[in-house]
């Protein structure tokens, strides 16, 4: 079992500048722009069940999933922010899905119109991953608004699955091909109490990769046996794995599946294999923004250390994913090393792929672009957009966990939530300008005094900090990666911890070919960029000196409020004629402005680098 316990959303309250306004822009303009994607694109007429063969605009495999997240995102809006009428459409929304779910519980608006005959005789494509997030945001609409209207629904497909799949004689020994119904089962079985819908998700899991393999049996003689399945991570029986490949997404929420199975039934076998798999992933395989996944090819992983810049994959979706793999590692294990990478990946990759506006999306994340890559408004595969607004909206859950005897700060913002530790309620206020600055202040207000260990995560990026006490030094204990107080706490008790934060150069393993002879430049959790904008074309011609001081500088008013970095560097001049000489080119010294990673793209059209040439 996890050792930790997460802080819902509903009981956070974001007030900082930093996230409390990217929530805002999510609720006022990218859930609404998911909506009328869906609507405008025939996603959501889907469910009306009205297209016929010959027509236009035949209903897509994952269009139920794109759905489904929004939902699940306006679920937590909702929430925090109470809408009518958003609640009206949401319902509106609903009734035409069930009205569109099967007899016997069947739900899929593809399978249902286009391709009625082969029902359940496609694991490979997105059936049962539709199925899942549809799962998903039912129990997150009735957890965030009360209703059973979507919960019912999805209770009767989870009870359709189970029918259908399973050990028993007559059931299917398959799994879907896109991961994604596991992890939701866990989810509905946690909220109903129904261990059936937990153990469907252990059989899927065990089953992933057992030979014979089930997706051959789906194929003619002639074609069995000449695929691997490592796209779909079903090359091998799950606890055999220790190598990630295939495709991204599929591969985050296989993991986020075996660790909630593995904490579920404390399974030794997969704990060791998910440990394999977390440290081939983020020793081999992850940017230095957290994003993973360097091929446009399969959408995912190629080869170790194989990290090209202009060309990164990095899909938005697979930043989403390792976010929630990484989550949940770390309430398992209670380590801040797993948080370390979640806020590397949640302040840079995942940051970057929605617009300052909320309006446009990425949904490939490269760490350099000659200046034709920009966000759109909507992608005919838009899984992305959908799934940003989903992890946005519920943020606050982030935020901080508890444990036996123990109140865990986990990522830092200002505002307040309310924590039960060892059944007793402790409120907590937090003032920070995080990630900005370096200083957390924190007031308590248990409800008695109570004695608990409090932790502070201490990122793997801080290499020098201290916490005060009531203004007082103290000596914290450094547990797990986390400054740990232990003592007997009151209302109105003041702790500070102060990290030091300072602009760094990162430097890449010499292995990472990219990015030989190359920095990024860091500032506490954010990874910074060079823009065409600020720093002219052909970013490859910059030089930055080793000995060239970085020096910060704040922008109220620029990309809604940054900090800005700043250096003297060279920029290579080019010949006057022909490609090639004896001589090393000219260098003239140019100032050099770097900008979060995540702001890129939101100004004019031009270059990005985030790795820069240095010289020593």
């Amino acid at each position: 079992m996890s050792i930790l316990s997460a802080i819902p959303f509903t009981a956070v309250r974001l007030t900082d500048r930093f996230w409390a306004p990217k929530q805002r822009v999510n609720r006022e303009r990218a859930i609404p722009a998911n909506e009328e994607q869906c609507r405008k694109t025939g996603r959501i007429e889907a469910f009306k069940l009205q297209w016929k063969p010959g027509q236009p605009n035949q209903p897509h495999i994952f269009w139920d999933s794109d759905v489904a997240k929004w939902i699940e995102a306006a679920s937590y809006s909702l929430h925090t922010h109470p809408d009518p009428a958003l609640a009206a459409r949401l319902e509106t929304v609903i009734a035409d899905i069930a009205a569109s779910q099967q007899p016997d519980g069947y739900l899929n608006s593809h399978f249902t119109v286009v391709r009625p005959q082969e029902r359940w005789k496609h694991f490979p494509d997105h059936e049962l991953y539709c199925m899942g997030h549809m799962i998903e945001a039912g129990v997150a609409h009735h957890a965030a608004t009360g209703s059973r209207s979507l919960l019912d629904v999805c209770i009767r497909l989870a009870d359709c699955i189970d029918r259908d799949f399973g050990p028993k004689p007559g059931q299917r020994r398959g799994y879907c091909g896109h991961e994604e119904v596991e992890l939701a089962l866990v989810r509905l079985g946690r909220a109903t109490g129904e261990q059936r819908y937990l153990d469907l998700a252990r059989f899927m899991v065990d089953q992933r990769g057992a030979k014979p393999h089930y997706f051959d049996s789906l194929k003619p003689e002639e074609e069995r046996g000449k695929e691997d399945y490592s796209y779909s991570q079903a090359h091998l029986p799950v606890r055999q794995q220790d190598r990630v490949v295939g495709h991204a997404v599929r591969a985050m929420y296989l993991y986020c599946a075996m660790t909630d199975v593995a904490d579920e039934r404390r399974d030794r076998g997969l704990e060791r294999a998910l440990g394999k798999l977390w440290d081939h992933t983020t020793g081999s395989l992850m940017y230095v923004t957290g994003g993973i996944g360097s091929s446009r090819h399969n959408e995912g992983f190629t080869f170790d250390r194989d990290l090209p810049n202009e060309t990164a994959y990095c899909e938005t979706c697979a930043s989403v994913g390792l976010i929630l793999w990484a989550r949940r590692m770390h309430l398992r294990t209670g380590e801040a090393h797993y948080l370390d990478v979640l806020e590397r990946s949640l302040y840079n990759a995942m940051l970057a792929g929605i617009s300052l506006d909320g309006r446009k999306f990425f949904y490939e994340n490269p760490l350099a672009s000659l200046g034709g890559h920009h966000r759109q408004d909507w992608f005919g595969c838009s899984c992305c957009p959908p799934n940003i607004s989903r992890l946005l909206a519920s943020l606050g859950g982030y935020v901080a966990s508890t444990g036996k005897g123990l109140l865990s700060l986990d990522l830092y913002a200002a505002g307040s939530f309310t924590a039960a530790v060892d059944g007793h309620e402790v409120g907590v206020a937090v003032t920070t300008d995080y990630p900005w600055d370096g200083r957390i202040a924190l007031t308590l207000s248990p409800a008695t005094p109570q004695i608990f260990r409090l932790r502070l995560r201490i990122p793997a990026w801080c290499v020098s900090w201290s916490v005060h006490v009531a203004g007082k030094v103290v000596k914290a204990k450094l547990v797990d990666g986390f400054a740990e107080i232990a003592r007997t706490w009151s209302t109105g008790d003041r702790v500070e911890l102060v990290l030091a934060m300072p602009a760094e150069r990162i430097h890449a393993d010499p292995r990472v070919r990219h990015d030989a002879g190359r920095v990024a430049i860091q500032r506490g959790p954010l990874l910074y960029c060079l823009e065409g904008c600020d720093n002219g074309a052909d970013l490859d011609a910059v030089v930055l000196p080793d000995s060239a001081r970085i020096a910060i500088k704040a922008q109220p008013r620029l990309l809604g409020s940054v900090i800005t970095l700043h250096a003297r560097g060279h920029r290579e001049q080019p010949f006057a004629g022909g490609l090639y000489r004896t001589a090393a080119p000219a260098a003239k010294t140019v100032p050099l402005t770097f900008v979060p990673y995540y702001a890129w793209d939101n100004r004019k059209a031009g270059a990005m680098a985030v790795w820069v040439r240095c010289a020593r």
